[in-house]
């Protein structure tokens, strides 16, 4: 069945700080376990039901609001049949909508689905399938495409006002006392290195994360957030659990572009947020960017590596800290973070800019090792490369009904393989060169193509690029690299590899470049160097 989700709130904040709705009290079982996504949002409008909590465009609803809106399509889920276990798929662009779901759907017992916005249907509706979800949750500027996925099904389509007119949200309440190790959402990874698989993460997983993220990057009720990344992706969805969590007030961007992030980030005093390296890289290369007056305290990115030279430009555009991420969908998602600690802060600038474009040290909470191929542990020299592998309480348990793909990825230990290479200082700072699968073995020779692509992004004519393995006759593999430049600006690819050669060994750097309007991306925004392989 499909169901609307636009008129959720059409009685709560129609107008900025306009909204006066009683809270309604949820007296259930539910209140009785501490380990459930849901309490984040009952603690909030309990101790600050009156704070601006979420933020659209003119709209604006207070935490006690957001919790009765929460009550209401939780009774409305429960009305139309779900029970705890079930699977809701959630189809929704950056709103307060999306955010309602995410808890409502969790307050419920039933485990959300997160759908990537930004696929096909075909892709989308085997998903659907694979999932079971028996509900789909859409808005208008999804209908059409959750219409192409029920078409697939038998289910029926049904609206959200008739659905809310027979309901009251005192109907809302937890069948469960200990809902811990419950599933709470199912993600499906981008499918950048082949067939999606559905991600398990419980309830436990992803609060533990939200403590966690609370206590390393100091947020607290003032801290205003900004979901400029998709919802859909772990990339942005922790922090929807994570500034609830201190009552902090998150702004929603329903569709991303350069120019309109600025302007949100700007107009609403956003003090944190979290985006992946393209859009910062367009961001910082907007030229309005140095036009516009910022609050950010901390720019964090992550999901992929990232150039030096753009960390330089968002520290120079935001006057702000910036933090690398790295984490996975597998862990909620984070692993490291580039913190720099009392001592690393006495360091000459130039070297704190150094540690601050690695990857990181651990996440609170994160078992971390860096081992070879036999599963020894590497020497902490910043030289040896070798897997990195995570245990902790906010990893995965494994993937949805695929018993073989979850044995897999764990080693004997229990450590998650992560199949992410990297090198490891005596600070215990790791920092990635590539993933497993795009090392680049040419002619007997390594080659990381991260290295590659931080050299192509000092070139000023470049706005986006991805370095690959293309076979080679001769050499096996050989460096490619396609590459999209900047309005008004060119470049040949002779000029190109040349100045590749100017900085790194001849044989990193690449032997052919193509150049392109634009670089395939996953719905998160990572490029997809699977899918410029497979058209070389």
């Amino acid at each position: 069945m499909s169901l609307s989700a636009k008129n959720l709130t059409h009685q709560v904040g129609t107008a900025r700080c306009a909204a006066t709705h009683t809270l309604v009290q949820c007296r259930c079982p539910l209140q009785k376990c501490r380990v459930n996504l849901f309490d984040f949002l009952i603690d909030a409008a309990r101790h600050s039901p009156d704070r601006e909590a979420l933020v659209e465009g003119m709209r604006c609803i207070t935490y006690k609001d957001a919790l009765q809106a929460a009550h209401k399509l939780g009774a409305a889920l429960q009305a139309r049949g779900i029970r705890p276990g079930d699977r809701v798929a959630c189809l929704l662009p950056n709103t307060i909508e999306h955010y309602l779901a995410y808890f409502a759907i969790a307050g419920s017992g039933a485990i959300l689905v997160s759908l990537n916005t930004r696929l096909a249907a075909q892709e989308l509706r085997d998903i659907v399938w694979d999932a079971g979800a028996t509900l789909l949750l859409h808005d208008d500027s999804t209908a059409a495409l959750a219409a192409e996925i029920g078409a697939a099904f038998s289910h029926g389509k049904h609206t959200v006002p008739a659905l809310l007119a027979h309901v009251t949200a005192n109907a809302f309440c937890r069948a469960q006392e200990d809902c811990c190790d419950d599933v709470a959402h199912i993600y499906y990874t981008s499918g950048t290195t082949g067939k999606p698989k559905g991600v398990m993460l419980s309830h436990q997983n992803i609060c533990t994360h939200a403590k966690a993220a609370v206590q390393e990057l100091s947020l607290c009720k003032t801290d205003r957030w900004a979901h400029l990344a998709p919802m859909f992706h772990l990339a942005d969805a922790w922090a929807t659990f994570a500034i609830t969590a201190v009552a902090g007030t998150h702004v929603f961007l329903p569709r991303f572009t350069p120019t309109s992030a600025l302007q949100v980030l700007a107009l609403e005093r956003i003090t944190i947020t979290n985006l992946v390296p393209t859009m910062l890289n367009l961001m910082v290369k907007e030229p309005s960017a140095a036009q516009h007056s910022y609050s950010v305290r901390a720019m964090l990115s992550g999901g992929a590596s990232i150039a030096p030279t753009v960390v330089q430009q968002i520290l120079t555009t935001f006057c702000c800290d910036y933090i690398q991420t790295y984490g996975m969908t597998e862990t909620s998602p984070y692993l490291t973070l580039s913190l720099l600690g009392e001592d690393e802060r006495r360091l000459p600038p130039d070297e704190q800019l150094r540690l601050k474009c690695r990857t990181g040290r651990p996440f609170l909470g994160v078992e971390l090792k860096v081992v070879d191929d036999t599963g020894c542990k590497v020497a902490c020299d910043d030289l040896a490369v070798g897997e990195i592998r995570v245990r902790g309480k906010t990893v995965t348990k494994g993937y949805w009904r695929n018993p073989e793909a979850t044995a897999a990825a764990f080693d004997d230990e229990g450590f998650l393989c992560t199949g992410d290479l990297a090198t490891i200082d005596a600070r215990g700072y790791v920092n990635i060169v590539d993933r497993k699968k795009d090392v680049i073995k040419t002619g007997g020779e390594t080659v990381y193509s991260t290295e590659v692509e931080n050299v192509l992004y000092r070139h000023p004519a470049i706005l986006e690029c991805a370095v690959f393995g293309v076979p080679d006759p001769v050499w096996g593999e050989q460096v490619a690299a396609a590459v999209v430049l900047r309005e008004a600006q060119r470049a040949t690819a002779e000029e190109l590899i040349e100045f590749c050669c100017l900085a790194i060994a001849r044989f990193k750097a690449p032997r052919c470049v193509r150049f392109l309007l634009e670089l395939p991306k996953t719905g998160s925004g990572k490029i997809q160097k699977r899918a410029l392989r497979e058209r070389w």
